[in-house]
């Protein structure tokens, strides 16, 4: 699909339910494997046998990450968020209670370096830390006490650019199966033509035979609607009964189809079983989406035929105090908080997530970027003093690129590839960073116009060795998945074009270089161009806006995230349109005046400062806070953002402020005003004068007391969890937005807190005890279940107010 103009793919995939009950294999019985594991964070060879004494290890349950459970410190490094690494081994005694033929131990995601043994004996060695993995575990299981040891070694903490997590920070799963049944991920679907009157859906299937199977076996592929009525069903026999993979594949039909779309994702079931002398040997049941993507390098981006424009954001896989591990609640609300906002698209930056990311984005309708890497053969700078401070670190992943990288591609996309959400396969991150480490004559040239460390540099890798890596990597995606295009968030176009980099994908993301738009359409006619990393800023979303031929871009970041800090005090990059929590920043409101569909008004405020009072060059922040609290008659400039045509001021129901029109060069009406204390609210109105939308902050008093809500307050015993919003009140009842109050949270009943967050990037104190300050009058507390079903009590205190409580039910 080189340079296509026009590229029209329909296909089918899976979803399961926001907390999923089975693992993503394809195969098999799976059950939860997190319960009754023992930790110790040294390294110990002897470890890895059965015999080794434990009895003194602490007891845990999964997933787990141990670097957030550290201190913060300055002495570690900013890129990683001052947080520690180190090396750790996990062990878990079993036993096998079914008689099921073949057991296998299946990883979401390791971080990283890990080493699995079973009894003694060794299953596999896993470098990177992002991709799920699978072990066949039979050879050495004996009856009664099994004891699997896991070594992970993150020694060279500072490895990324970003926070990671150390340990096992995803879920674990045991999964039983029969001598033949279906391969690893090896279920995957296609729909070969889509109209609004009938499906074509193409279902290939790998079945995996330890055996030679010599009865006769059929596998079935049945697809039910919504309402679980069935309207499509074929079968086909096993053709190859020898020992190893066979792979199979059938047509489905159906008629009057649904589509899956942002706003309606309609999701089928598709069953699919393999069948002995009319007994199951196996089976898989997913969710399917159906859709169309065409890609033109006029046009843009369609999904569904409709032309569309992709507002994304780019996420990393941290939660603030939770560190890498991130339950599926947590994700739910901070995905529906960024679709609330106008996001429609998420690019995973820079590496697999959990699967259960992708279920969400597949049940919530968002469009997904699936990106495999961030490092490829060299290792890029990690900075240890602060982001883009001092002498730069060199530890990283690269050293087992070559061995790994094409596996690791292959596997991305196996696993992933049953999911409607995802529309492109990023094969990697600014791998072409000018000097960072590749570099290139060209960069010696007066027109580069892009961040580079510096111009040409022969003694550098050549640049012109990214292409020939591109073209392998691009090959891996497209030898599993033809039906979305390959892509590469290039940091370093104007050097790339030099290279076959840009020829060797089939869609060109340019991180930053918007300037670069116009001139590379003109030159690169064929060539599909998108932002795949933006800043916030407006022109940047303009030059998507009013481009046709630009279909979308991926803001950098949709929510904060641990790591890339600046100098200490900073726990990361406070770029983020949600903050830890996920409660939208002002400059989350003001990307849904840009961005949503709904009507959209909120007001910030800060003072004027006399020296801009009288400058040519007009302030007009896009962060503002909705604060009402000054000295009187203090001058204070009042910003709105908005999507309506016009808007007006008014405290206590009185106008303040006379009506403006939306000022399209800036996205922000504004108002100077003397302050009082009142109730201050901006109202967005129609051309005609009427209020579409509002926003009001009221002035608060002293600090009084605590309030406390929950986003549920039933919850199932089986580890679920809830968000507890922690507010600082005045004696009315108003939050008093400049509270930071220190809070301790205590908790009776069958629940624990994972932990409290205040979102204040500043804050470098211990987040692993039971108390925290608020900030900006809040907080978020994580609750969860422990297992047990009854009655939780959660309580709220701070020094000299009134304190605030909460009660849970676990059934």
């Amino acid at each position: 699909m080189k340079n296509a103009i026009l590229v029209t793919v329909i296909f089918i995939t899976t979803l399961f339910t926001a907390i999923p009950i089975k693992a993503q294999v394809s195969f098999g019985d799976a059950v939860k494997f997190n319960d009754g594991w023992l930790f110790r964070l040294d390294d110990d060879s002897a470890a890895t046998e059965a015999s080794y004494d434990d009895s003194q290890w602490r007891k845990l349950t999964l997933p787990h990450d141990w670097s957030i459970e550290g201190q913060l410190s300055p002495s570690l490094a900013s890129c990683t968020g001052y947080l520690p690494g180190g090396i750790g081994w996990y062990r878990k005694h079993f036993n096998i209670t079914d008689d099921a033929a073949r057991h296998y131990i299946y990883f979401e995601g390791v971080y990283n370096r890990s080493e699995v043994y079973l009894n003694g004996h060794l299953l596999g060695k896993r470098p990177n830390g992002y991709i799920s993995f699978l072990y066949d575990m039979t050879p050495y299981l004996k009856e009664g006490d099994n004891v699997l040891s896991v070594r992970v070694d993150h020694s060279r903490y500072a490895d990324s650019r970003w926070y990671t997590g150390s340990g096992i920070y995803r879920d674990v799963w045991l999964v039983a199966a029969p001598e033949v049944h279906f391969a690893q991920w090896g279920i995957g679907w296609k729909a070969t033509s889509l109209t609004n009157r009938q499906a074509t859906v193409s279902v290939d299937m790998e079945v995996q035979k330890h055996l030679p199977a010599t009865d006769k076996i059929e596998l079935t592929a049945a697809l039910f609607n919504a309402e679980g009525k069935q309207v499509a069903q074929r079968r086909v026999r096993l053709s190859d009964g020898k020992e190893g993979i066979s792979k199979e594949n059938l047509t489905l039909k159906l008629t009057n189809p649904q589509r899956w779309s942002l706003d309606n994702p309609y999701l089928y079931t598709l069953k699919t079983e393999l069948i002995s002398n009319g007994q199951r040997l196996d089976g898989c049941e997913t969710k399917v989406g159906l859709r169309t993507l065409d890609f033109n390098p006029d046009k843009g981006f369609a999904l569904n035929g409709k032309w569309m424009k992709i507002k994304g954001v780019c996420l990393h896989h941290d939660a603030g105090v939770l560190g890498a591990v991130v339950p599926p609640e947590v994700w739910e609300r901070r995905l529906k908080n960024l679709k609330e906002i106008g996001v429609n698209a998420i690019r995973m930056s820079h590496n697999p997530q959990a699967p259960v990311v992708y279920d969400l984005c597949d049940r919530l309708g968002l469009l997904v970027m699936d990106e495999a890497s961030d490092e490829w053969e060299f290792p890029k700078r990690k900075w240890v003093k602060g982001w883009n401070k001092g002498e730069p670190s060199f530890d990283g992943t690269f050293d087992f690129f070559e061995e790994w990288i094409e596996r690791d591609v292959t596997d991305m996309v196996r696993r992933d590839r049953n999911h409607p959400s995802i529309f492109l396969w990023s094969i990697g991150n600014e791998v072409d960073y000018p000097n960072d480490p590749y570099s290139h004559p060209i960069l010696d040239g007066s027109t580069i116009n892009q961040p580079m460390f510096g111009g040409y540099k022969p003694d550098a890798p050549d640049a012109m060795r990214i292409g020939k890596i591109a073209k392998r990597l691009a090959a891996c995606v497209r030898a599993v998945d033809t039906s979305r295009p390959v892509t590469g968030a290039l940091a370093g176009v104007v050097m790339s074009n030099q290279t076959e980099y840009p020829e060797a994908v089939d869609v060109v993301g340019y991180n930053y270089t918007e300037d670069r738009y116009d001139e590379d359409h003109a030159t690169y006619p064929k060539r599909v161009i998108y932002g795949s990393e933006n800043g916030s800023g407006l022109d940047a979303w303009y030059a998507v806006k009013n481009k046709e031929f630009i279909f979308g871009q991926f803001i950098w970041t949709g929510t904060d995230y641990l790591g890339e800090s600046g100098a200490w005090p900073s726990r990361g990059l406070y770029t983020g349109l949600l903050d830890f929590g996920s409660f939208p920043k002002p400059r989350g409101h003001f990307r849904a005046s840009l961005w949503s569909e709904k009507p959209v008004t909120y007001l910030g405020t800060y003072p004027v400062q006399p020296r801009f009072k009288n400058s040519k060059r007009l302030y007009l922040s896009p962060d503002a806070w909705d604060i009402w609290n000054y000295e009187p008659g203090q001058e204070i400039r009042i910003v709105c953002y908005t999507n309506a045509p016009q808007a007006r001021l008014l405290l206590d129901g009185k106008v303040v402020g006379e009506m403006k029109p939306y000022d399209e060069k800036t996205g922000i009406i504004y108002w100077d005003i003397p302050y009082q204390p009142g109730e201050l609210k901006a109202e967005g109105c129609d051309k005609d004068g009427n209020a579409m939308s509002d926003y009001s902050i009221k002035t608060s008093g002293r600090p009084y007391a605590l309030r406390v809500s929950a986003d549920r307050t039933s919850l199932s015993k089986d580890r679920a969890t809830a968000h507890l919003t922690v507010e600082i009140i005045d004696e009315s009842g108003t939050v008093v937005k400049l509270g930071d109050n220190d809070v301790t949270c205590v908790i009776e009943g069958p629940a624990r807190l994972l932990g409290l967050e205040g979102s204040d990037n500043s804050d470098m104190s211990d987040y692993t005890d039971n108390h925290h300050r608020a900030y900006h009058g809040r907080l978020l507390g994580y609750v969860q279940t422990t297992g047990e079903k009854g009655q939780v009590r959660v309580k709220f205190t701070s020094p000299l107010l009134q304190g605030s409580e909460i009660l849970l039910n676990v059934e």
